[in-house]
């Protein structure tokens, strides 16, 4: 018979997890309470908002424990669409701007 080495982790861990969940959220939900306005609250929610997300893949779904070609498998493909986003909207800025002066003459 073979033995299969099951990997158990301690509640503990996932306690620690929920209360900074919890922690982040109220963060989060603060800024609105504080009524902060324009890019200060919308960088700190998506802040709040990756770092809750990076911590449930990370633990809940196991990916810290995982291998590395896996790792790269289900998180590259997201950040590279970001950077080509971010690429498109640099573009997207430019060709306003050659635009509004071509147009402005």
């Amino acid at each position: 018979m073979s033995q299969t080495d099951n990997q158990q982790h301690s509640i503990g861990i996932y306690l620690k997890i929920w209360l900074l969940l919890f922690v982040l959220s109220t963060a989060s939900y603060m800024v609105d309470y504080l009524h902060l306005h324009g890019y200060l609250r919308w960088s700190l929610i998506i802040i709040f908002m990756l770092l809750k997300a990076g911590l449930i893949v990370g633990v809940f779904m196991h990916m810290m424990w995982e291998r590395l070609a896996l790792i790269y498998a289900i998180l590259l493909p997201p950040l590279l669409l970001l950077s080509f986003i971010g690429i498109g909207a640099l573009e997207a800025d430019y060709a306003f701007f050659s635009r509004s002066i071509f147009f402005l003459k």
